[in-house]
């Protein structure tokens, strides 16, 4: 089953193209922070997960929180929890460069 898909079943949603442009989005910000060049294997639910969180905020963008019928509701940028997984597979930069294992 190939991530598109699977947000699909997760979330519900039928609209592929926009499916696809958060995957994209997501996937772009997670290699963007962990200085990687390609997703490894272990970061494919991180994707997902970005990807879901940000269908899920639509129409909230730019918001902290928000107060509605008696709820609050705060928004954080991204759950403790991603980043946890994320630093965990972040390479670090030394002199400028970042030195990725090349796959066999």
């Amino acid at each position: 089953m190939t991530d598109l898909e699977k947000l699909k079943k997760l979330t519900g949603e039928s609209d592929e193209e926009l499916l696809s442009l958060l995957l994209e989005e997501a996937e772009s910000f997670v290699l963007s922070y962990t200085n990687r060049k390609k997703i490894t294997s272990g970061l494919d639910k991180t994707v997902r997960d970005l990807a879901v969180i940000a269908l899920n905020r639509r129409g909230t963008e730019g918001e902290d929180s928000r107060s509605a019928a008696g709820e609050s509701y705060s928004f954080e940028s991204a759950p403790k929890s991603i980043y946890e997984i994320l630093n965990k597979y972040r390479l670090a930069k030394i002199g400028g460069k970042v030195h990725e294992t090349k796959a066999e």
